[in-house]
Formats: C-alpha cells, sequence, structure tokens
C-alpha cells in the first residue's frame, strides 16, 4: 500500500472511494468488540473502524497500542449525525479497514502525549523529545517557524537580496559575550570560535559589491541562560548598500507585515511609532517598552530639588533624578506583594522602594511626613492619583532609576492583569522602533569608554564633532525593534570609512594600535579600497517564532533546545572527550576540584 492521503484530508465527498493512511495510533477504543482507532500523522486525524468478522484484523487487535506505527486501507464511509465529531475536521468520515500493516509497535510511552504531558517535568520531555515533538501542539509550532521562514526567505528575495553562508568557524573576539572555543588540530595551541553573529563577515560582504545580502545565521553564545536565551540560536541577518535608517525602518516593517499575514493572517499597521532612547528610559524606565499598557514614569527632581525628604533632596542635588509612576488601582496589594516589588528593586540596586498609598480617602506612606503639601500637590496633579492607587518612587542616578522603575512597572501590571484591572492582550501587537542610542558608554571599572552596542556602529553625523570632547554626547545610528516589551532585534548603520574605523577604535575606545592591528586590520584595509555606506540589522528568528505562537519561552519552539545549564538531555550533551582526541587537539582537561 502507499498513503493516499494525510490524516487531516477525508471528507464527505470522499465516501464511498478508497483511502489508504498511514501514522501513529493515537488512541485505541473498544466498543462491543467493534475497535476504533484515532489514526495521526502530522497533518490531523481519521477515525478508523475495524470489524470483528474480519479475522485476520482481530488477530492483530492485541499489538494496536498507542503511538504504534500502522498502515490502514479501505473504504471511507460517511458517519451518522449522532456519531460525527464535530471536533475533527475529518469527524464526518471514517474508514472502514479491509487491510493492515503495522510497521512498528510502540513501547508504553514515559508520559502521555497529550493536554495532560504540560504537567510532565520538563526534563522527562526533553529527554524523550521525540516524543514529545509528536504532540500537535508543538508539531503545529514547528510548521509556524518553517511558515515564517518561508515568508522570510520570499521577502528578501523579491527585495532583490542574495542568501549566503558565512563560516562557523571564526576568530575569537574576547571584549563580547562569552564565546565558545573550537580547538585547531592543525594549527596546535590555537582556537578558532563559534560566531556570535556574521557581523564582519557581512560588513565584507558590502565591501565585495554584494550590496543586499541575508541568511538565517546560526549563531552561539556560552552565557547564563533564561527564557529568551540559548547557547545556539537563530537570527535573521542582513546588510545593505546605499541606504539611511529610513530605508531600513521601511524593509523590516515590510518583512514583519509579510510574516505575519503569511503566518497568522493578520494585517499590522505600518510605519511603527519611533522612539528615542532618552524618551523611552524617561517615559517608561527601559529602552525595549511594552507600550499595551500606560503606567508612564514621570520625573519629579524639580520639585524636590530642596525638599526637607533628605533622600530625595540629596539625589537631585547630586546630580541625581527622583522619578515615580502611579500604579493605578493597586492600593490593595498584600504584604507579600509588596516585599516582591522591594526585593526586586533592591536586586537591581536600590536600597528600598518609598510609595504612598491612597486609600479611603487618604494617603499613607512611611515617608508622608516629610512631604510638604506643595510636593504632593504636584504628585497629586501630575500622576492623577486616585483613591485605590499606589505611587511608586525611585531616586537615584538617571539610568539606574529608569531600570529600576521600568522593572517595577513590569512586575505591578502582572500584578494589576491578576485583578483584572489591566490587560495585555499577546494579540495586541504594539511594534516599536527605540532609537537614537548613545554611540559610547563609560565603564567606571575600567575607567574608558566602551561601544553601547558595537564599535562598527557609525555616529549621528552632527554629533562627530563631540568624539573627542564628549564622547557620551554622541549618539548612534543604531536602532532596535521592540514588539510587546521584547527587543526583537537591532542593527545600525556602520562606519565604512577607515579613518574613522580607526579613531573609533584607538582614540576613543583605547584599544591599543597593536590589538586593533591583529583584530581589525583585515577590516580597515578592505574599508581602503572602496567600501559603501552599508547598514544592516540581525532579529531573533526563536523570540520572533515565539511571539508568533504564543509562548513564553524560546526552548518551545526550536526542535532541540538545551536546558538551562545548557544540556541537551535526549543525547546527554555535552559529552566528555578521550584521551586521544584530547592528544590530537593539544588540549589538556583540568576539572576543578569536586
Amino acid at each position: 500500500m502507499k498513503r493516499t492521503h494525510n490524516c487531516n484530508e477525508l471528507r464527505k465527498s470522499d465516501a464511498r472511494s478508497q483511502a489508504n493512511l498511514i501514522g501513529w495510533i493515537d488512541s485505541v477504543r473498544d466498543h462491543g468488540g467493534i475497535l476504533f482507532i484515532d489514526l495521526r500523522d502530522r497533518e490531523g486525524k481519521t477515525q478508523l473502524v475495524f470489524d470483528p468478522e474480519n479475522k485476520e484484523l482481530v488477530e492483530l487487535f492485541p499489538k494496536l497500542k498507542p503511538e504504534s506505527v500502522v498502515e490502514a486501507g479501505g473504504e471511507v464511509r460517511e458517519r451518522d449525525d449522532e456519531t460525527a465529531n464535530p471536533n475533527l475536521p475529518t469527524g464526518e468520515v471514517e474508514v472502514h479497514v479491509a487491510a493492515l500493516t503495522i510497521h512498528n509497535q510502540s513501547q508504553t510511552p514515559p508520559f502521555p502525549l497529550d493536554a495532560e504531558a504540560e504537567k510532565v517535568g520538563e526534563d522527562l520531555r526533553l529527554a524523550h523529545r521525540y516524543l514529545d515533538l509528536r504532540r500537535p501542539t508543538n508539531l503545529n509550532t514547528l510548521k509556524l517557524r518553517h511558515r515564517a521562514c518561508m515568508a522570510i526567505r520570499e521577502y528578501f528575495d523579491d527585495n532583490d537580496f542574495l542568501e549566503i553562508e558565512t563560516p562557523m568557524l571564526f576568530k575569537s573576539t574576547p571584549e563580547g559575550a562569552r564565546e565558545f572555543l573550537v580547538p585547531s588540530r592543525l594549527s596546535p595551541g590555537k582556537f578558532y570560535a563559534l560566531p556570535q553573529s556574521p557581523q564582519q563577515y557581512k560588513q565584507m560582504l558590502m565591501v565585495a559589491g554584494v550590496e543586499r545580502y541575508y541568511q538565517l545565521a546560526r549563531c552561539f553564545r556560552d552565557e547564563d541562560l533564561r527564557a529568551d536565551r540559548q547557547p545556539e540560536f537563530t537570527q535573521i541577518d542582513l546588510e545593505m548598500s546605499f541606504i539611511d535608517r529610513e530605508d531600513m525602518y521601511a524593509l523590516i516593517e515590510g518583512l514583519l507585515k509579510k510574516v505575519w499575514k503569511k503566518t497568522l493572517e493578520v494585517e499590522i499597521e505600518t510605519p511603527f511609532l519611533r522612539m528615542p532612547f532618552e524618551e523611552a528610559m524617561n517615559r517608561f524606565g527601559s529602552d525595549k517598552p511594552d507600550m499595551r499598557f500606560d503606567l508612564e514614569v514621570k520625573d519629579f527632581s524639580d520639585t524636590f530639588r530642596e525638599s526637607d525628604f533628605k533622600v530625595f533632596a540629596g539625589a537631585v542635588q547630586g546630580g541625581g533624578v527622583v522619578k515615580a509612576f502611579n500604579a493605578k488601582g493597586l492600593a490593595d496589594l498584600t504584604q507579600g506583594e509588596l516585599k516582591h516589588l522591594e526585593d526586586t528593586a533592591k536586586l537591581l540596586g536600590a536600597k528600598g522602594l518609598a510609595f504612598i498609598k491612597s486609600e479611603n480617602g487618604e494617603w499613607k506612606s512611611p515617608i508622608l511626613k516629610f512631604l510638604s503639601e506643595t510636593e504632593q500637590d504636584s504628585l497629586r496633579t501630575n500622576l492623577s492619583v486616585e483613591d485605590g492607587d499606589i505611587v511608586f518612587f525611585a531616586a537615584g542616578e538617571w539610568e539606574s532609576s529608569c531600570n529600576i522603575l521600568g522593572r517595577i512597572r513590569l512586575e505591578s501590571a502582572t500584578l494589576l492583569e491578576k485583578r483584572g484591572i489591566l490587560n495585555r492582550s499577546s494579540k495586541d501587537w504594539k511594534f516599536l522602533w527605540v532609537i537614537d542610542f548613545p554611540l559610547m558608554s563609560h565603564d567606571e571599572d575600567q575607567d574608558r569608554y566602551v561601544a553601547t552596542h558595537h564599535p562598527f556602529t557609525s555616529p549621528v553625523s552632527e554629533d562627530i564633532q563631540f568624539l573627542d570632547s564628549d564622547p557620551k554626547k554622541v549618539r548612534g545610528q543604531h536602532y532596535d525593534i521592540v514588539l510587546n516589551g521584547v527587543e526583537l532585534g537591532g542593527g545600525s548603520i556602520r562606519i565604512h570609512q577607515p579613518e574613522l574605523q580607526k579613531k573609533v577604535f584607538e582614540d576613543v575606545l583605547k584599544i591599543p594600535a597593536d590589538i586593533v592591528q591583529s583584530r581589525f586590520g583585515y577590516m580597515l584595509e578592505a574599508f581602503s579600497f572602496g567600501a559603501p555606506p552599508h547598514g544592516g540589522i540581525a532579529l531573533g528568528l526563536d523570540r520572533l517564532v515565539a511571539i508568533l505562537a504564543e509562548r513564553e519561552s524560546i526552548r518551545d519552539v526550536i526542535a532541540f533546545p538545551k536546558t538551562q545549564k545548557g544540556q541537551e538531555l535526549m543525547t546527554d550533551s555535552p559529552g566528555t572527550a578521550t584521551e586521544r582526541q584530547l592528544r590530537d587537539l593539544h588540549v589538556r582537561s583540568v576539572l576543578p576540584e569536586a
């Protein structure tokens, strides 16, 4: 037999025809000697019926275990109204089996392959990932990822991009995130690094005259893991010549519009909102703000500059700020919830979390006695404080205060959502471009400037004059695309002039000239041979698909993900190397003492 239909294909119009199906037994039901089987493949299910009069089939009944692979052929018949299943696309028909082949009889799976699987420990499911992936919810996620990738490739092809693979074995650049090193057998004592991104290669493709490059690039970072991080991940990576930022905004908005349409049949509105980095931090305490709700942060530095509350006044007079936001409707938070918020603030460097509750017509707070009527009126007016509200404060250095209240804002939204006061719908798509990031940040520990993103980002032209005198004042031509509080990706217009790139390396970042030459000499030389103006961006494909699939973790949209310890449980990876392997690589394993 050969398959004539998949298990989601037969309809009433196929009644009285012959069909051959193949798949996995989803369930077995014995109704008084008549056996019913739901046969499942990646497309769906079809009900099979076995006649007890067929002795050859009856002999096979004991072997028909769930998850066994069988092939069945017979007549398609229409089910009557009482037995039809309206929840299945194939629910109006069934196949009366005349011939059956058991290709593989399954053992009892270690966990149920239905909704109950979610109650099973993740480690057990990952150790048997090939079973976990049989569940329709996971198969459908892989299909969604496939459709997204197809839409991406179609879009770039329509826009004259070339898909080009860049090397997986790269040169180590220790200044960035921790890398995976690969020892070289042919060059003893030397190492490749798995690429964190194809950044330098794709810029070389622009020098090579490719003009428009993209790839779905595999990237690697040896860093601590969480829901949106994996040691290996996939980027939608691209670079273009002869463009400015406006061209990039239009290109990516068109890409996301196509992906949403192809995968979800949703029309997203373009152009997207744009917001400078400083405004995003001031209003939402984050450079990737969730725009699905308000709870905006306001600055009260002028209000408290001469306050009797020395904590606030001292912060402002010391060059810092006082900021606050109103978590409307959250005054009824419990002591446990308040402690959680306080602990969260302390983890971010705060000494505590000042607050004012408005309950039963009066304000309540340990700091209230220090605040003048004028200061209280300013808070009441600017934050629209009403009964049932609670105001949270942060005082100190600008960026730290923004970050603290940005995190408390998100935690407050979660608490308000539990109370039914606020709704952050996963289908409320709030796209945002965050732009005009500072090109440089000052590293207090090293007492030098470091690139806020990477050293290849071009300064905003009117700010180049400040590179020598005040690097922190220089804005970069960088842009992040953000959706519902998640950074989907980021990129920039690049430096393409060798003199400017060398100046950034040596004069601003203070990288010694010999180090610049050894690590980036080829790049400076390439730029001297006519490098075009160019820019690019990389979007996290895994994050993108997780949002489309409404999954909280990118592990759920990767076929074979790693655990938070970086392990792949199905194959028990990573593993040890043999002495011979280590000897051939001129590497010695030195394990830490237990």
